[in-house]
């Protein structure tokens, strides 16, 4: 029962009826990853797709020269993995456990036989594919098109979009993380905080929160409208 209870939160099953949850509760496999501990290689064959319960995950790319890009971060409810389940190809990425973690693992051929008793189960899977594809371009244009002001700025606001008080942010990850998030290294990211927060865009604190202050500033930064003032970033 508490299994089905945990599936009944996680928007990806949202809306399905109760024998639905049991059908997945029967083939869900819980797993518990220590921190700093690999869920799946980039190239490995994707068997199937997990969905964060407690914690957070980490999914990302490494360059030739061993370099790190996060990609995304995931935590409580968020699905990741899951494009091999529609492909049928081997993981993009890598994905590690960024503190203990609890995830639901669904095997791929178990759950495409419930997609096909269940076309609801698609069209779930597809929402949350198409908000990540949107997320996943933002990403793209914000590293190519932007100068880090402008991308700390839109992780900042995308951020507030997640959390409860929006004007008062708690960074999930270390700024090592958000630094390899945004393309950057983590000496720049600290100069860029402490620039915005001297020209009042925002204030932080020593235990890594933030407060936007100037809203609309920080809006115009993420579009590329304004630059910070004498930035040599």
């Amino acid at each position: 029962m508490e299994t089905i209870k945990q599936l009944s939160h996680i928007p990806l099953f949202d809306g399905l009826a109760p024998e639905y949850l049991q059908d997945l509760a029967r083939i869900v496999i819980e797993q518990v990853i220590n921190r700093g501990e690999q869920i799946f290689a980039d190239g490995e064959e994707g068997k199937g797709f997990y969905v964060v319960i407690t914690g957070r995950v980490k999914v990302f790319k490494l360059s030739p020269e061993g370099k790190e890009q996060i990609l995304h971060i995931f935590g409580p409810g968020e699905p990741f993995g899951e494009v091999p389940v529609f492909a049928g190809t081997s993981y993009p990425a890598n994905a590690e456990a960024l503190e203990k973690t609890k995830v639901f693992y669904f095997p791929r051929k178990a759950f495409i036989e419930l997609i096909r008793q269940n076309p609801t189960l698609a069209l779930n899977m597809l929402a949350i594919l198409s908000k990540r594809l949107h997320r996943f371009t933002a990403l793209v244009e914000d590293l190519s098109l932007k100068e880090v002001p402008g991308r700390l700025a839109a992780y900042l606001l995308y951020l507030s979009s997640k959390q409860k008080n929006n004007n008062e942010l708690t960074l999930e990850i270390t700024k090592t993380q958000l630094a390899s998030l945004l393309g950057t290294i983590p000496e720049t990211l600290s100069r860029i905080l402490t620039r915005m927060s001297r020209e009042g865009i925002i204030k932080t604190d020593i235990l890594g929160r933030i407060q936007i202050i100037d809203r609309k500033t920080l809006e115009k930064l993420a579009q590329g409208e304004i630059r910070l003032s004498n930035s040599n970033l």
